[in-house]
């Protein structure tokens, strides 16, 4: 009996993420064999908040001889990517520890029950807890372009969505497709915003009353996603694609007696918690703290939990170590995700791509050019996640290309500022598989669930750089 194409194709597993990323890396580095190695001049640019950039001149490309990276390469290139990627990865082990301590302590499960069930007596707080969440993530995203800062808060919201009766992609979801969602649609995000405006020579933070109005449609539209999903698996559990994942983590769980009473250790702990994510906003709000001060902040959480919840110090160590080493898998493909960018600038195509990708865009029509614009910063967004640095990299180019098709400078910043939807879906991203590995799922499942709604994300990207193209020409305002 002949097996079918559908059972065939089902009896098919993906590969692990690392073998997946391992492809993409030897991928690009037989493409960067083929594609010319090229380089733009570049000069220093004063940004508005008084730091300076390295900017490509508009103009200056010119082709350099070949540089042909050997095989060697393969390998040599994740080893440059720990190096690279030394802030983030130490940023990793160290959120992995420290909250394997916490959830030692008992007081999350603890402290979430006694949540779940003051919701459960107001069913209209559990109608609001998705949207409610979703936008306040999405706001500080927005705001302050909060990215690597959201991971922390996943090992809170999976427990607690599960709890409530949906599923560990639910309880992903929402800090981090909430803060993503405001990061590509943000009106203050002085990483993405503010850069780029400040190099294409825009006003800063201006055209804030369309940024704001399609930061409402995307986030009714995202919204909408999750919680129609999160109904579903509510309904029938076994529509979840990690329903396996929450089967086990339910078996290994510790779950509080009934009528087990607050405790102090438990009060301490979510208090100390409590407290080291209001300082972590206030850090980054008032002082631009980056990975490394929040990385400390959260080593010196979990001391101070284990402590406070009566630990050793050997004890707090085993802990610690457990968790970190939950983080390796995802340490791994960072390191990988990094070495695509390693290939890219030794071999000398970013440029490259990056000139030919305007050369398309000088040709077509007006009435597309936006788009694809917005598809060529989602191609370098592959290799590129710092919004500032893709700013740096593409905006002066991009900008003066606007003058010569005829759409505005203004409408050449939002098309790459949108690119950022893309982002949680590329196993390429730092944040997106720091987020998984703090989930612990695998980026494939995660891959299959979100990639119907970057379709809609992205045509919708596409229908709101319309109207500033074709109907009118957006100001300060």
């Amino acid at each position: 009996m002949k097996t079918s194409f559908r059972e065939w194709a089902k009896s098919l597993k993906m590969p692990h993420t690392l073998v997946i990323v391992g492809a993409l890396v030897a991928l690009v580095l037989v493409v960067s064999w083929i594609i010319p190695s090229g380089e733009f001049l570049r000069v220093a640019k004063l940004l508005p908040d008084g730091k300076s950039v390295m900017v490509p001149v508009s103009g200056s490309y010119h082709v350099i001889p070949k540089h042909y990276l050997g095989p060697q390469t393969f390998l040599l290139a994740p080893i440059k990517g720990f190096l690279d990627g030394g802030t983030l990865i130490a940023f990793l082990l160290i959120i992995g520890g420290s909250f394997c301590v916490f959830q030692e302590t008992g007081a999350v499960e603890f402290g979430i029950k006694r949540l779940v069930r003051v919701i459960g007596r107001k069913p209209a707080l559990e109608w609001l807890f998705i949207p409610v969440l979703m936008i306040v993530f999405s706001l500080a995203g927005a705001i302050f372009g909060m990215a690597e800062e959201l991971i922390p808060f996943v090992a809170i919201f999976i427990p607690m969505s599960r709890a409530l009766g949906y599923d560990s992609l639910t309880g992903m979801a929402i800090p981090f497709l909430g803060a993503a969602s405001g990061f590509a649609c943000a009106f203050f995000n002085p990483f993405t915003v503010g850069v780029a405006q400040g190099i294409a020579g825009v006003p800063v933070y201006s055209g804030l009353a369309y940024r704001i109005a399609a930061w409402v449609v995307v986030m009714t539209v995202v919204i909408t996603y999750v919680m129609v999903y999160a109904q579903k698996v509510k309904k029938n559990p076994d529509l979840s694609p990690v329903r396996d994942i929450d089967l086990q983590r339910e078996s290994i769980e510790h779950h509080p007696d009934e009528n087990e009473r607050w405790d102090v250790r438990h009060i301490l702990a979510l208090s100390t918690f409590g407290a080291a994510m209001g300082l972590l906003i206030f850090g980054v709000l008032k002082y631009q703290w980056y990975m490394d001060a929040i990385a400390a902040l959260f080593l010196a959480m979990g001391i101070v939990i284990g402590l406070m919840s009566r630990m050793d110090l050997s004890t707090i160590a085993r802990h610690f170590v457990t968790g970190a080493k939950d983080m390796v898998g995802v340490v791994f493909i960072v390191a990988c995700a990094r070495a695509l960018l390693v290939i890219a600038n030794d071999a000398k195509i970013m440029d490259t791509i990056l000139f030919y990708g305007s050369n398309v865009i000088q040709v077509l029509p007006k009435g597309i050019t936006a788009q694809v614009m917005f598809l060529v910063q989602c191609v370098i967004n592959f290799f590129i996640h710092s919004g500032t640095a893709q700013a740096a990299l593409t905006m002066p180019i991009m900008a003066p290309l606007s003058d010569l098709v005829g759409i505005t400078r203004q409408t050449c910043v939002y098309s790459f500022e949108l690119c950022e939807i893309v982002n949680p879906i590329l196993p390429t991203s730092a944040v997106a598989m720091g987020v998984l590995g703090a989930a612990k799922i695998p980026w494939e499942r995660w891959a299959k669930w979100f990639l119907p709604l970057m379709l809609i994300l992205v045509v919708l990207a596409c229908l709101l750089l319309i109207p500033p193209t074709l109907i009118f020409h957006w100001g300060p305002i």
